[in-house]
C-alpha cells in the first residue's frame, strides 16, 4: 500500500457550506486533493438531544451542496458510521496527511470524541488542523477583549470557493469509497411545516429579511404569530452552518441605513449574544448537566412525569403554553418570548428541573444549538444567579402579545369558536357559558393542571431565598468575573 496517494479531508459538521467555509478555504490552500466527508455520527444519531428533523435538515443541506458540486463532478462522501471507523476506511484507498475542521461547541459525548480522534490522528501521523468558529474562541480564561476581537472576526473577508481544477476527488472515487461504506440515503419527507435545509433555501429567507421582512422586526419580535414572518427565520441555518454567521452579519452591515437602523441593528446584535452564548457555554462545558451556579445544585423539585406529559403535549390546560408547545412540535420554530416563556413555565409554574426539559426541546427545536440551548434553559430557570428573575405569566403574555388570540385559536382549535377572552383564559367560563358554546372544560380543553398564583409565588419566594445565600452570591462573583464583558465592548455590542 506505499503507493497510495497522500490526499488532505476536510471534515464537515455543523458547517454545512462550501462559501466561507475556512476548512475548504485552508484545504485548497494546501494545494493537494482533497475530500469532503459529512459522517451520520451513530454516537449523535443514537443521542436523545437529537431526532428525525434534524438529520432531515442535514440531509437537504448535503443535497444541496452536492447539487453545486456536480458541476465539478464531485461530491461530498457521505456514511453512517464513527468517525474513527470512516477514516480507516479512507485509509484503505489513500494516505492521510491533514484533516481540516472547525471546533465544534457542541455536547460532551462530540468533545469526547475529538479528544479520541485527536489520539487517532497522533497515531496515524495525521495533522489535524481546527479553525474557530464563527468567532468562538477555545482556551478563553477571560471575557475582557472578546467582543472586540469577534467584531474584528466578523470584519475579515469571506472566504470565495475556488478550489482548483480537480482538487477534489471524483465522483467514481468517492463511490470507490462509499462502496464499502454503510452508505446512508438523503431522501427526505416532502411535506412537513419545517424549514427546509440547505443555502439555496437559507438565501431566500436572508434576502427576504432583508430586502422587506425586516421592517416590522422590533414591532413584532415578542409576538408569536406575527413573528413568524417579521423575524428573520436565519436560525436554522446559521445553527447547521448554511452560512457563517460572518456572511449574514457583513450583509446586515451592508443594508443597514439610518431609516432601518433600529431593526437592522437590533438584529446584528442578536447575533453577537448568540456568539456571547455559545462562548459561554464553550468556557463552562459543566452547564449541559449542572447549573453554572454551584449553589443552585442544592435545589431539589419532585418530578411528576403527568405535569412533563401535560406541557410536552400541549394539555396544560394554559393556551399560549399549549399553542407554543403544538406549534413547536409541528414546525420545529417559536420565537424568543415563547422559548422563555415555555422554559419558566416548566420550571416554574410546573416546578420541574431545568434538565427534564433540555431533551425534548433539543429534540424539537430545529435550529438546536448547544451553545444556544443550555445557557438558555438555565437563565429562563433562574440558576446563574447573576440574571434577574423572570417568572412570565402565561395568561398576561396571552393578552399582550396575542391579543385577538390568533395564535392560540391557530394551534389548539378546540377554542378557535370561543371569544377572544375565553380563547385566552377559557378556565373563567361558568358552567352556564361553557352551556351556551357547547364547550365544556375537563372534555373539549383540559383545566389548568396547576393554580398558577400558588405556584408563581412558591417559585418566586423559594429562588430568592437561595438567591441571597453566600454560595449562590460567590459564584454569581466567580461567573461574572469569567464572563464580564468591558463597558468599550458593551457599547461596540450596541451599536
Amino acid at each position: 500500500m506505499n503507493d497510495r496517494e497522500t490526499i488532505n479531508i476536510v471534515w464537515l459538521k455543523r458547517d454545512l457550506r462550501l462559501h466561507d467555509n475556512e476548512a475548504i478555504a485552508n484545504a485548497i490552500i494546501a494545494k493537494k486533493r482533497f475530500l469532503i466527508v459529512f459522517v451520520f455520527e451513530n454516537m449523535l444519531m443514537d443521542d436523545p438531544h437529537y431526532s428525525e428533523r434534524h438529520w432531515n435538515f442535514i440531509k437537504e443541506s448535503l443535497v444541496d451542496i452536492n447539487a453545486e458540486l456536480d458541476a465539478l463532478n464531485t461530491k461530498v462522501l457521505t456514511v453512517q458510521s464513527d468517525i474513527i471507523g470512516v477514516f480507516n476506511q479512507i485509509q484503505n484507498f489513500y494516505k492521510i496527511d491533514k484533516v481540516f475542521s472547525h471546533i465544534e461547541t457542541g455536547i460532551l459525548v462530540t468533545y469526547d470524541r475529538d479528544r479520541d480522534f485527536k489520539r487517532y490522528c497522533r497515531n496515524n501521523n495525521i495533522c489535524w488542523i481546527e479553525n474557530i468558529n464563527n468567532g468562538v474562541q477555545r482556551g478563553l480564561q477571560n471575557r475582557e477583549t472578546w467582543f472586540e476581537d469577534w467584531n474584528e472576526y466578523m470584519s475579515q473577508p469571506l472566504k470565495v470557493f475556488q478550489p482548483q481544477k480537480d482538487q477534489i476527488l471524483c465522483l467514481q472515487e468517492i463511490e470507490d469509497i462509499e462502496h464499502i461504506s454503510q452508505k446512508i440515503s438523503l431522501q427526505t419527507p416532502q411535506q412537513t411545516l419545517f424549514q427546509k435545509g440547505g443555502r439555496v433555501m437559507g438565501r431566500k429567507y436572508a434576502d427576504s429579511f432583508f430586502k422587506y421582512r425586516h421592517k416590522n422586526y422590533m414591532f413584532h419580535i415578542s409576538q408569536p404569530a406575527p413573528s413568524r414572518k417579521s423575524c428573520s427565520r436565519l436560525s436554522p441555518y446559521l445553527a447547521w452552518g448554511n452560512f457563517s454567521v460572518r456572511e449574514i452579519f457583513q450583509q446586515g452591515q451592508e443594508i443597514k441605513t439610518q431609516s432601518n437602523r433600529r431593526h437592522i441593528g437590533a438584529f446584528l446584535s442578536r447575533l453577537r449574544w448568540q456568539a456571547h452564548f455559545i462562548q459561554k457555554f464553550e468556557m463552562e462545558h459543566t452547564m449541559e448537566e449542572a447549573s453554572i451556579n454551584k449553589g443552585y445544585h442544592k435545589l431539589k423539585k419532585s418530578i411528576s412525569k403527568n405535569y412533563q406529559k401535560a406541557w410536552k403535549t400541549g394539555q396544560t390546560g394554559f393556551p399560549l403554553v399549549d399553542a407554543s408547545m403544538r406549534c413547536l412540535k409541528e414546525t420545529g420554530y417559536l420565537n424568543f418570548r415563547m422559548r422563555a416563556l415555555t422554559v419558566s413555565f416548566f420550571t416554574h409554574i410546573l416546578w420541574q428541573p431545568w434538565q427534564d426539559a433540555t431533551t425534548h426541546l433539543s429534540q424539537m427545536f430545529l435550529d438546536f444549538e448547544p451553545g444556544i440551548h443550555f445557557p438558555q434553559l438555565q437563565m429562563q430557570a433562574g440558576e446563574t444567579g447573576i440574571n434577574n428573575l423572570r417568572i412570565y405569566n402565561p395568561i398576561k403574555n396571552g393578552f399582550d402579545h396575542d391579543q385577538d388570540a390568533i395564535f392560540i385559536k391557530k394551534w389548539v382549535p378546540e377554542l378557535a369558536n370561543l371569544d377572544t377572552h375565553f380563547a385566552q383564559e377559557p378556565f373563567t367560563m361558568t358552567p352556564l357559558e361553557q352551556e351556551f358554546n357547547n364547550f365544556y372544560l375537563g372534555k373539549n380543553y383540559p383545566h389548568p393542571v396547576v393554580d398558577i398564583k400558588k405556584s408563581r409565588k412558591k417559585a418566586s419566594d423559594i429562588l430568592w431565598g437561595i438567591r441571597k445565600s453566600s454560595l449562590v452570591k460567590k459564584e454569581g462573583n466567580r461567573i461574572l468575573d469569567k464572563h464580564t464583558i468591558s463597558d468599550r465592548n458593551r457599547m461596540l455590542a450596541n451599536e
